[in-house]
């Protein structure tokens, strides 16, 4: 075997990872709609602004289709999140393609489920015309591949943007060349992508929700595998994807308003049945990280303490209003990867005891105590003085653990590094090649004239 054979399969590694660390990233887009769509929901519930709250009937109608519509469109936004954030240079026309391909999909896939004996159950709907009832096509039913659907198209859209945003046409047709050419080559990928999906889901989705019913029908184990694998993928920027799954496709409910799967619908839809699955993470999102927070500052040395303090403790605030941790996490995880372990493990613990213990709380952001709050009072929401009891504990227990194992191994958390690491970062200009990486910052070429970007040609109207 050749050292260039040996050399190629980490290079493929490391594409792949790189690959799915953008398709994670890309993620964030369409999932930083939840908050919105959540509190719009959750507003427009009875209990809230409506007959059994406020009293406000009319206007919590209003708030709450306001919320289901965004709810109910995931995909179409999960394809337009999804085609910006994954694109490198992505513009407008990114947006409007992917918008014009998942059009195109939803379309020709319920066509193609039409037939499906399998599927043709949640596309078809009864038509009486001249007394004559005849099965027909519902194009506003939700579409069976759900978010990954809009997922998939939003890659697609991305993929074919970055390789034809630049393509000239010939003289006659170069109205729509460059950035206009996008959004006409990614409808008829849709089209051809909508028929392998007709042709493919019914056998790759019944496995999908084979799966998921037996993570979700797993109870206990099932919560505590979810919780670490979301962990353990957090450093590399994949947790996104199985969150993806068991927050939006994993498990259904039959809600007033349809069929909704995945549960953050699930439980915000009421089902009796969800929110196990996300009750483990508020213990340790909303207490326990924030007594790693200041375990760190209290482990600091003490002419590094104040500084330290101001940082951990804002990052320990966001953590309980907000459930955002992640300035937390990466002040540890890569400097300490068994403070790490130890927190991936504790996570995996929390979900799979109050999953056992029949907790259930849900959250449309993350589990911070905005969340909490808004959802503390939903009739499916169980177990909450245990679940804040268990935070508790996990406070103290992140809190004595992370002081110890910092001061007994000497980890370099925040403020415990070396003195001269310390006044480089303070001060980058004292020392440019440690700080900079030993480069010098090189001056930004213009563009060769063959290089720059052709301008899109003028519209017919103004030409």
């Amino acid at each position: 075997m050749t050292s260039t054979t040996v050399d190629a399969a980490p290079r493929r590694g490391s594409r792949a990872l790189a690959v799915l660390q953008r398709i994670g990233r890309s993620l964030m887009l369409p999932i930083a709609v939840l908050p919105a769509a959540a509190l719009l929901l959750r507003f427009g519930q009875p209990d809230m602004l409506g007959k059994d709250g406020l009293g406000w009937i009319r206007v919590a109608e209003v708030v709450g289709g306001a919320g289901q519509a965004l709810f109910d469109h995931l995909p179409l936004l999960f394809a337009v999140g999804v085609a910006i954030g994954f694109a490198k240079k992505s513009d407008g026309s990114t947006a409007l393609a992917a918008v014009v391909g998942y059009l195109v999909f939803d379309q020709v896939t319920k066509i193609m489920f039409s037939h499906s004996a399998d599927l043709k159950g949640q596309v078809l709907i009864t038509k009486v015309t001249d007394g004559t009832a005849a099965p027909a096509i519902d194009f506003g039913a939700k579409n069976p591949t759900d978010v990954l659907g809009g997922i998939l198209i939003g890659v697609v859209a991305a993929l074919l943007y970055q390789r034809f945003y630049r393509v000239k046409l010939p003289t006659y047709l170069a109205f729509f060349g460059g950035r206009r050419f996008v959004p006409i080559v990614t409808a008829l990928a849709a089209l051809v992508l909508g028929v392998l999906i007709g042709f493919i889901w019914p056998v790759f989705g019944g496995w999908l929700t084979d799966f998921g019913n037996w993570i979700t029908g797993a109870g206990a184990a099932g919560a505590g595998i979810y919780g670490v694998v979301n962990r353990l993928l957090l450093p590399f920027g994949l947790h996104h994807i199985p969150n993806s799954l068991i927050w939006f496709v994993f498990g259904s409910y039959n809600g007033p308003d349809g069929v909704v799967h995945g549960e953050i619908n699930r439980y915000l839809a009421g089902d009796p049945h969800s929110g196990g699955f996300l009750a483990g993470f508020f213990p340790v999102l909303m207490f326990g990280l924030p007594g790693a927070a200041l375990a760190m500052w209290r482990a600091a040395p003490p002419h590094r303490r104040s500084a330290v303090g101001g940082i951990m403790i804002s990052a320990a605030l966001t953590a309980f209003v907000t459930g955002v941790t992640e300035p937390i996490e990466f002040a540890f995880m890569f400097v300490a990867p068994v403070l790490y372990a130890v927190h991936v493990v504790l996570t995996g613990v929390s979900m799979a005891i109050l999953n056992a213990a029949g907790a259930q709380l849900g959250f449309g952001f993350s589990a911070g105590g905005i969340d909490m709050l808004l959802n503390a009072s939903k009739d499916n929401t169980k177990g909450l003085p245990l679940i804040i009891g268990m935070g508790i504990l996990y406070f103290v227990i992140y809190y004595f653990l992370f002081k110890f194992l910092i001061v007994k191994f000497n980890f370099a958390t925040p403020g415990r590094e070396p003195e001269d690491v310390e006044s480089v970062a303070a001060d980058p200009g004292s020392n440019p090649e440690l700080a900079g990486g030993g480069k010098k910052p090189s001056r930004r070429r213009k563009p060769d004239a063959q290089e720059a970007e052709p301008a899109e040609s003028p519209s017919p109207t103004t030409g």
